[in-house]
């Protein structure tokens, strides 16, 4: 098992970034996503892009995991939108994903950020804390399951109620 180092992505990483996006998705939706939210000063959120690299390898550490967080409103308040969080399928289930979701997640509460929303799998993120965002009165802004979209308050506050509004990029109404 390795640990990791986790860290803000840098203008260095962006390559490894979209590398581990193409590997770890069917398509290249995901990392072209992330292309286009970093061109979104909107979107953009400085700092809360990360990468994870395996500590104590005798190669040079490279990026093998990636999660992100952009700006989005719910009823105009602002929240963050965990998406995409990625590993390389040679990575899998060795603590990548999980040690760069909770360092973002931490960077996220150390910089103010109040509420999280991701639609993902339901067994995956509730190990982070994620509950379904129903549960708060946050809604979808379409038609998702109510197990896979969910919400983290990042401050013990009660998170607005209302429907989320995703950064243009996600193209979803």
């Amino acid at each position: 098992m390795n640990t990791w180092q986790c860290r803000p992505e840098t203008p260095e990483d962006i390559p490894a970034v979209r590398r581990i996006n193409l590997a770890a998705f069917e398509t290249a939706g995901e990392a072209d996503l992330v292309d286009a939210l970093r061109q979104d000063p909107a979107a953009w959120l400085p700092g809360l892009s990360y990468v994870a690299e395996p500590t104590g390898s005798t190669a040079a550490p490279a990026p093998v995991a990636h999660a992100l967080l952009t700006r989005c409103h719910i009823v105009g308040e602002p929240a963050v939108a965990l998406a995409p969080c990625a590993v390389l399928p040679e990575h899998h289930k060795q603590g990548a994903g999980s040690a760069v979701v909770r360092a973002l997640l931490d960077a996220a509460r150390a910089g103010g950020e109040r509420t999280a929303v991701v639609l993902g799998h339901p067994p995956y993120y509730p190990r982070f804390g994620f509950e379904p965002a129903s549960r708060f009165g946050i809604l979808p802004p379409q038609e998702w399951p109510d197990e896979a979209f969910l919400a983290l308050s990042l401050d013990g506050s009660t998170p607005p109620r209302g429907t989320v509004r995703y950064a243009e990029a996600f193209g979803i109404g």
